[in-house]
């Protein structure tokens, strides 16, 4: 198992992406402790998986650095940090001319300052130890084609992604030295996060992001989970500051 007895902190547990990263480190021996701002649907799946469950806003500091002192007091350490907290994705769709001030920055200052409060919090207790891995969570709006940028309205919503992604890379040469690694994960759209009965509209959207990847498919939750997994593990040791590329090819640059 990959991440056997690794003490891990899941903040935005109870969404799609956060849901399959727990599971999947579940399946690789993890000990889970499980946050997110909503607690039923936390705690059910802590029962699920066996794992902590507490009510916590990533983006209210006080709320984080006391869970991450909960976790430490029942754990001992903290290993692994990721936070899978939606940066404010539905702030799409609309021209930026169009769009207020305040639902542009939304994205950058939710993904900002969910992702530092998070690792900050995580970090201060892994330097004593002087190892643990933050995780990160971007989107391919990072780094979209011109064709796709003609195409996709994504609002403010790339600019956080792109700052969470500047952010990683900030922290990685930071927590590097004290042997903390800092690690981003860049997925396409996710379909299986779509609702279930997808308007047309939402099908023509999928069908045109299918034909612009070199596998001819977007990502599966499941993928984004098992890089996850091998990014947090040792033996992905060798990996810092980098954005891992999980777009089936809609995106190719040199990370």
């Amino acid at each position: 198992m990959l991440l056997k007895d690794k003490t891990v902190i899941i903040h935005g547990a109870a969404g799609h992406l956060g849901r399959s990263i727990a599971t999947t480190f579940a399946r690789e021996g993890a000990q889970l402790f499980l946050a997110g701002r909503t607690f039923e649907p936390v705690q059910t799946l802590a029962k699920c998986l066996d794992g902590d469950a507490a009510q916590v806003d990533a983006l209210d500091e006080m709320s984080v650095d006391e869970h991450a002192e909960h976790v430490l007091a029942l754990a001992g350490r903290i290993d692994i940090c990721i936070n899978a907290v939606s940066i404010r994705g539905d702030l799409q769709g609309q021209p930026l001319i169009d769009m207020s001030v305040d639902d542009v920055l939304a994205p950058a200052e939710t993904g900002i300052r969910t992702h530092f409060i998070t690792a900050r919090a995580a970090a201060r207790r892994m330097i004593p130890k002087r190892t643990g891995v933050i995780l990160t969570l971007s989107s391919t709006s990072a780094g979209l084609s011109g064709r796709d940028r003609v195409y996709h309205r994504t609002g403010g919503f790339g600019v956080g992604c792109t700052a969470v992604e500047a952010l990683s890379r900030s922290l990685a040469g930071e927590l590097g030295p004290h042997g903390i690694r800092v690690v981003c994960l860049r997925a396409d759209a996710l379909p299986e996060t779509w609702p279930p009965d997808a308007e047309p509209e939402l099908q023509d959207i999928k069908s045109y992001m299918d034909q612009g990847t070199a596998l001819g498919r977007l990502p599966r939750l499941s993928e984004v989970a098992d890089a996850a997994a091998f990014a947090a593990s040792e033996r992905a040791g060798a990996m810092t500051g980098t954005i891992i590329n999980l777009t089936c090819g809609s995106v190719m640059d040199a990370n």
